[in-house]
């Protein structure tokens, strides 16, 4: 069967490995859609704070189950899934606590282990969701929308409250969704204008700000507020200089998510955490239960996602979209690779 692999930065090739055969307890999946997300990218450009060389990419996939044994899961044979690709140890402190989504030796797919960027994978049972009846493609955004959506539950956000999300690609539109979702007032910010755009006239997003520069950013963040700041701040980008961004725009006793991740240190006044008093949230993959609530929320038709999808490439020209996206990442969001074409 044919893999994709990121050899070293910015060289993405195709290898020809053996079918794999299932162990106890997992499935063999044929993989239909996969998305490249930032993390991917990040990658690819060699900036990626969790990726090893050389690395088979991806974590944001759907997949027909090809051979399943018999189970108490539900799941059978041509049945269409999604995955939790986050593989905990089940023995630190974290796991022990339930809290899998941040074990201290965390393997995500595509990062700290091989992905899912091949014709067959093997899964086990247990990280295995039924897609009930949602279109492949979409099956393959619900990894990423579940990466927004837990941080955003992780602010509990209420109705009425005013939310910034930083950050205009998949995941921060995402995040926006979500927020409104819970009722919120969504404003999204970044450099990029044609994605703000793209987000306000697709994505019912109540307001957009174009980043130029401190000033502007501030003036804006005091003009839409009154001078209060958001409620809620979420760092989607993984900068120094975004982050820095949501401390400075939220409200004084607000909360600040941070979903980003990136490998640059910031060097900030970190005496206006204790002067405004936040609540500073990390926020590292998801849970089952996102996958679920997610999956049940699409299927019912709450929230759309075909518009996050941008573009869609052929396996064969799997290299293409990795240099593709790297070239074009202020217009495409989610970038999709059809492993039937």
């Amino acid at each position: 069967m044919k893999s994709i692999v990121i050899r070293q930065p910015r060289e993405v090739v195709f290898e020809e490995n053996p079918m794999p055969k299932p162990g106890e307890g997992e499935a063999l999946l044929k993989i239909l859609y996969g998305g490249i997300c930032g993390s991917d990218l990040g990658s690819y450009r060699g900036t990626f704070a969790y990726f090893d060389y050389p690395r088979i990419p991806g974590h944001e996939f759907s997949a027909e189950i090809v051979e399943v044994p018999e189970n108490s899961y539900g799941l059978k044979k041509g049945m269409i899934v999604t995955c939790n690709p986050y593989f905990n140890c089940k023995t630190c402190y974290s796991c022990e606590r339930g809290l899998v989504n941040c074990c201290t030796t965390n393997q995500t797919m595509g990062c700290q282990r091989d992905g899912a960027f091949s014709e067959y994978i093997t899964m086990p049972l247990e990280r295995i969701y039924d897609g009930k009846g949602l279109p492949p493609k979409i099956l393959a955004v619900i990894e990423p929308f579940c990466i927004s959506y837990h941080g955003v539950s992780r602010a509990k956000i209420n109705p009425g409250e005013r939310v910034l999300v930083i950050g205009a690609g998949t995941i921060g539109v995402l995040a926006a969704v979500a927020a409104k979702a819970k009722g919120a007032q969504v404003y999204l910010a970044d450099v990029a204008e044609g994605k703000l755009r793209y987000a306000r006239e697709n994505f019912s997003i109540d307001g957009t700000i174009l980043n130029t520069s401190e000033e502007a950013f501030q003036k804006e963040i005091s003009d839409i507020t009154d001078g209060k700041g958001f409620d809620v701040t979420i760092e989607a980008v993984g900068l120094p200089s975004t982050f820095q961004n949501c401390i400075d725009a939220v409200a004084f006793g607000g909360k600040v998510v941070v979903i980003g991740v990136g490998k640059k240190n910031l060097d900030f006044n970190f005496t206006l955490i204790q002067k405004k008093e936040l609540n500073i949230f990390g926020s590292r993959n998801a849970l089952k239960k996102d996958f679920i609530e997610l999956i049940d929320l699409v299927s019912a038709g709450t929230v759309n996602l075909d518009k996050i999808i941008t573009n869609i490439y052929p396996l064969k020209d799997a290299p293409k979209a990795f240099a593709e996206f790297d070239r074009n990442a202020g217009t495409m969001l989610k970038v999709l690779i059809d492993f039937t074409a």
